[in-house]
This record gives structure tokens, sequence and C-alpha cells, in this order.
């Protein structure tokens, strides 16, 4: 069976880590590994500082009793924060402290807009709008346009963990635009995993959510591929390559 690592900041919406491990078959095991929040903050010095090596360090010799395979720091903020090339420093560093293929959420993103074809894309955040800024900057980095960025002004994740169905369901509405090819929600404190399908029903487009590509760019580390509807397009899709 194959394991996957995944560093988790805190405690706001690792239940989707097990729910999205239920709806793959159980032929994945996804062990969610926690590291020390510090401050719940989406300020860009607190989200540097949760980003940091020592943090994420502290999670990897628990994750090496794991039996991973790969490992992916399951935190968008607390890596696009860093930009485009600081971002990758962190996923090298990871990768080295781990000995494991590594990767984040925020590299996750920035495949997985390319695994299904998009190169335009809505940014639907729950972030104050100079950390969603940097979200957007991120992807322009990798290629990708953003259309639009609504910014919700949330500034904890504990606060983000406690959105429910027709929160997340507005968000992306909210955050929708009609030359977008797919819509993004980019922050692992928000429950998405069982609102998957019916976001894109509603939106009729791909919906791209923070746990959802986290652990699709594990797999994709692993070299493994599951195929399940309830998992949305990302997860339905013909390989790519994607570097």
């Amino acid at each position: 069976m194959t394991a996957l690592g995944f560093l988790y900041p805190g405690h706001s919406a690792e239940d989707d880590y097990p729910r999205i491990e239920v709806l793959m078959g159980g032929s994945v095991r996804l062990h969610v590994i926690h590291t020390d929040i510090g401050e719940d903050a989406h300020r860009v010095d607190a989200l540097l500082e949760m980003g940091s090596p020592a943090r994420l360090g502290a999670g990897v010799e628990e994750l090496r009793h794991s039996g991973a395979e790969a490992v992916v720091w399951a935190c968008t903020s607390g890596s696009f924060v860093y930009g485009w090339d600081g971002a990758h420093d962190q996923v090298r560093a990871l990768a080295q402290a781990a000995g494991l293929p590594a990767s984040s959420t925020s590299f996750a993103f920035a495949h997985a807009v390319k695994e299904i074809g998009a190169s335009r894309v809505a940014v639907a955040a729950t972030y104050p709008d100079d950390v969603a800024g940097r979200f957007s900057g991120f992807l322009k980095a990798s290629g990708t346009e953003v259309v639009q960025e609504k910014a919700s002004g949330i500034i904890t994740a504990a606060e983000v963990g406690t959105r429910g169905r027709d929160e997340v369901l507005e968000l992306a509405r909210s955050g929708d635009h009609p030359d977008a090819e797919a819509v993004l929600l980019p922050d692992t404190a928000l429950h998405t995993a069982a609102y998957l399908t019916e976001l894109e029903e509603e939106l009729g487009k791909p919906v791209l959510t923070a746990n959802q590509v986290t652990v699709w760019e594990g797999l994709r580390l692993a070299g493994r591929r599951v195929r399940e509807p309830a998992l949305g397009t990302l997860f339905l899709q013909k390989p790519q390559v994607v570097s």
C-alpha cells in the first residue's frame, strides 16, 4: 500500500485527509503529522515563521517512522509567502531533511492547474488582500493567468476551519469569473473534501481546493494515480507533464 506523509500546521481541517483516504477506497494511506503553527495569523511575518525550517523539521522524525514514500508541506500560505524561489528552497530543504521527494500545497496548485489544462483561473481566498495577492503572484510566476482575485479577509486558520458547506459554496461563487477556466480555493484550513463535486456542479467548471490538490501532489510524487469522481475533475485527468 502506498503511504504518503503530510506536514499540516495546527488543527483546522485535517479531517479532510481521512475523508479523502476513504473516498480513494483505502488504497493509499495518508499520514497527517501536525506542526506547530506558532501565531495563528494570516499575516506575512507569522506565515514566514510557520513555514520555517525549524518548524517543518520538527515533524520530520515522526514522518520517517510513518513509512511515507513522499511528503507534502500541507500549507498554502506558509509556502507561497516565500515567493517562487523561496518556496523551491523550502521544499528542497524538506526533501533533504526527510530523505524523500517533497513538495508543498502552493506547488500542488501550480501543477494541478497544468494537469487540468487550464491557463486562466480565479482565486477565491479566505485570506486578507495582501496575502491573497501573494498567492496570485505565485501562480503568475508558474505561468498561470489570474483573471480575478477574491479576498475574504479572515485572519486566523481557526476561524476558517469553522466554515461549513454554505459558506464554502458562497466563497467559490463569489470568487468565480466568466473568463476563468477553473476556480482555486487556496486554504488548507478550509473544509472542502465533502463538497468537491457540488462545487464543480455549482460553478460548471473545475474547482481546485487546497487539501484536494495536496493529496494529489503526494500521489504524483509517489508515481501513483487514483481515479475518483468524488474528488473532482483533478482526479479524472489523463496524465500530463508537470515539472
